[in-house]
This record gives structure tokens, sequence and C-alpha cells, in this order.
């Protein structure tokens, strides 16, 4: 698998590790240091910065930050952590992943600044940047640590935008939420919404 962010790039390798190249001012290739470019692939390291990121099943990325989700189905994120991307409670850029606190995790998707969580039980959990609503739980709050995402039942996808989210429901059912002055939501409007 592949993911791209702003200026940072990253590949899932068969066996499980996460590699990262590109811009790395905020630690977003995750291998413990900060620079400002990095021209090949380096690995991403493990919490301890001792050992590598392994067992991962899935990848996304952000503008500044990368996510990865564990055969464990947990979610690991590093890089920009200004809005808490890393969705621990704190901030300050994480030069190797963080733990997020989540578990049972199924899907991820990223925004700019803001990760989005599927869980295994059909709902989705959104944290950080929220400025336009689009964490889905009613507020322009930055949430720091997930919060449910309300009012559309059973969620079987979920995908960022810059400052958007968009769920699909396990009907099909599309939703969508947070910033939308060029009607990037599809409902017919260019109104702003943080109620899916």
């Amino acid at each position: 698998a592949v993911a791209a962010g702003e200026v940072s790039s990253y590949a899932l390798l068969a066996n499980g590790t996460v590699w990262g190249w590109g811009y790395n001012g905020y630690g977003q290739l995750g291998n413990g240091i900060t620079a400002s470019q990095q021209l090949t692939p380096v690995q991403v390291k493990d919490t301890a910065g001792t050992g590598v990121l392994s067992g991962i099943t899935s990848i996304a990325a952000g503008k500044y930050f990368g996510v990865a989700l564990k055969n464990d189905n947990t979610v690991w994120v590093w890089g920009r952590n200004d809005e808490s991307q890393t969705g621990d409670g704190a901030t300050g850029n994480r030069l190797t992943p963080s733990q997020a606190a989540i578990a049972s995790v199924v899907g991820i998707a990223a925004g700019a600044y803001h990760v989005l969580a599927l869980k295994s039980d059909g709902t989705a959990w959104t944290w950080g940047y929220n400025n336009y609503g689009q964490l889905g739980d009613g507020t322009a709050s930055v949430r720091y640590w997930p919060v449910m995402v309300s009012g559309v039942g059973a969620v079987s996808a979920v995908s960022g935008g810059v400052y958007s989210s968009l769920l699909m429901r396990s009907d099909g059912a599309v939703y969508a939420l947070g910033y939308n002055q060029d009607g990037q939501l599809g409902n017919g409007t260019t109104n702003t919404t943080s109620n899916p």
C-alpha cells in the first residue's frame, strides 16, 4: 500500500513495515530525527526509536504526519502534533510513532490535521483539528482524544479531506461534514456543518 501527505510519501511493505521519504521537518518520516529532506526511503521506527514499526496492515497520511493501523487493531501516529493528531491527549511533534487512545480499529484515514478511525462495531471515531466541525461531534473544538461521530449509524468506510470528512454507511449511503465553501460536501449548499 502507499499513502501521500502534502510533502512526504509512505509505502507499506508486504512484511508489515513502513517506509517514508520527502520532507521531514516535523518528524513525519518516523525515523527519530527531523531533516529538511529525505531523498530515499527510510524505515519508520518503533516508539522507543530502537527497532522498527512492524505488523502494519494499513497506512494513511495527513498534511505533515503519518498514520498506521497495526494487526492488533491499534492506531499509531507520528509527525506534526500541534492539534493532537496522535489522539493521546498530548501535543508536540512525535519523531517516532505514538499509540492513539483507541482499540478495535479496522480502518483509518487522515485529513490535513485530523484522523478518522473505523471500529469493528461500525462506529466512526475522529480526533485532532476541528475548526470546521469535520470531527462530527457537533462542535468546532479541537479533540485531543478520540470522539465518536454521531448521527450516522453503522459505518463501513471513512475518508478525510483537508478540512472535511466522508463516511459511508453499511447500506451505501454517504455522509459528509466539515468545510464546504466549494461545495465539497455534495449536499447542494456551501454551508459548513459539524453534523453529518
